[in-house]
């Protein structure tokens, strides 16, 4: 039977993220393989994503996550370099721009405080200067709007995930091309992977970076975690008329929209009974845009009324059913099993940290550079939320 140091379930952006981060780690120098059940990475999160990074969190862990991320994306090309070919992944700093009413100014002014002491460049702005800065908003019901001058804006996620992948394979970590369907455990220690054919693997360590196979694969070792596989869509549009320096804005009611390319993409999630768990349905539901998106984007930007929809395409998010935020690290019962689970939209841009804590979970036993340990997920028996405050 083949052994590793630690086997990793899951090859996209977290996975190998920590995979990279192991091999670059002067302390470890064990053997590690990941597995990836689909090497095309046609319908993983990291390829089908909106691919950005914020700042404009209402915890300080989160902050904190993406400043570092920040910090990772800015020198990607030198970090991530593989015989002097260094990754572009096409990083645009234009900006997130929150807007609230009356109901979430409060929220909003909390959330900017805390960004601001912990180092973020976030601006506050009241209605007049929102209505300076964008000349093309419509402001007659806001109240006040948070803009990230510097550190936040999207970016090429695929070439990230790729870029990982490449220059952890050129630093001896192997990855293969197969389904984990279990974890086998004894005697209170996980002790490797069955993988669909049958074959296990042996491991001293297991990461559990499987998206949304991530529940699944949890409940082959007794743990049952609160993750859900929610769809989510992505449109695509042209303007008819021109939009100078369209950051990426979030409307009152949660739907978005940034600049692509020459044109734009837009999405929303909805909630309740209209966001229900799915499988295996990449099918675009035009309706959720023709009612909802359009409707409120034309609106707050009235430019918008005037728009040639392009293409779109839906995929899958693994959810924290129980406070939006990643179950990072181990339980007691199982110590040697790690969950890296229920990103809820935030695996991308939280890729760098996540996979350095994970790599320093590995080998150090503990975290080591950014305590992460608030989001354990032991946080759940505890009844511990890290929940993030809505605006509205």
């Amino acid at each position: 039977m083949a052994h590793y140091d630690v086997v990793i379930v899951g090859g996209a952006v977290t996975g190998s993220s920590a995979a990279y981060h192991l091999a670059a780690n002067p302390d470890f120098s064990g053997k590690v393989l990941v597995l990836e059940k689909d090497p095309s990475y046609r319908k993983c999160a990291s390829a089908l994503s909106a691919a950005s990074i914020r700042q404009q969190f209402s915890t300080a862990v989160n902050i904190k996550i993406s400043l570092y991320g920040i910090e990772f994306i800015r020198n990607i090309g030198d970090v991530l370099e593989v015989d002097g070919d260094r990754p572009d992944i096409g990083f645009h700093e234009d900006g997130y721009l929150f807007l609230a009413t009356d109901a979430g100014r409060q929220t909003l002014a909390e959330n900017h405080r805390l960004q601001v002491e912990l180092g973020a460049d976030i601006a506050f702005l009241e209605p007049a200067a929102l209505a300076a800065a964008f000349p093309w908003l419509s402001v007659d019901d806001l109240s006040a709007g948070c803009f990230g001058r510097s550190g936040e804006g999207w970016f090429d996620g695929y070439g990230m995930m790729q870029a990982f992948r490449r220059k952890a394979r050129s630093l001896g970590i192997e990855y293969r091309s197969s389904r984990a369907v279990a974890v086998e455990i004894d005697n209170g220690k996980a002790t490797g992977v069955r993988l669909e054919d049958g074959e296990v693997i042996g491991a001293g360590t297991v990461i559990n970076a499987a998206g949304a196979d991530g529940r699944k694969l949890a409940a082959t070792a007794g743990i049952d975690i609160p993750i859900e596989v929610k769809k989510r869509m992505i449109f695509t549009f042209k303007s008819e008329d021109k939009i100078e320096h369209c950051p990426l804005l979030i409307d009152p009611n949660g739907t978005y929209v940034r600049g692509d390319s020459d044109g734009f993409i837009c999405g929303w999630a909805p909630s309740g009974e209209a966001d229900p768990e799915v499988e295996d349905d990449f099918d675009v539901d035009w309706n959720l845009f023709e009612d909802h998106i359009w409707p409120t984007l034309a609106t707050r930007v009235p430019a918008f009324e005037r728009i040639k929809p392009g293409a779109a395409w839906a995929g899958y998010y693994d959810m924290c059913a129980y406070d939006d935020n990643v179950l990072l690290g181990a339980l007691p019962e199982l110590p040697n099993f790690l969950l890296a689970n229920g990103f809820s939209g935030h695996g991308l841009q939280q890729a760098p940290a996540v996979g350095r804590g994970l790599a320093e979970l590995v080998v150090h036993g503990g975290y080591r550079s950014l305590d992460l340990s608030e989001l354990s997920p032991a946080r759940v028996r505890e009844g511990r939320q890290v929940r993030e405050k809505n605006i509205v």
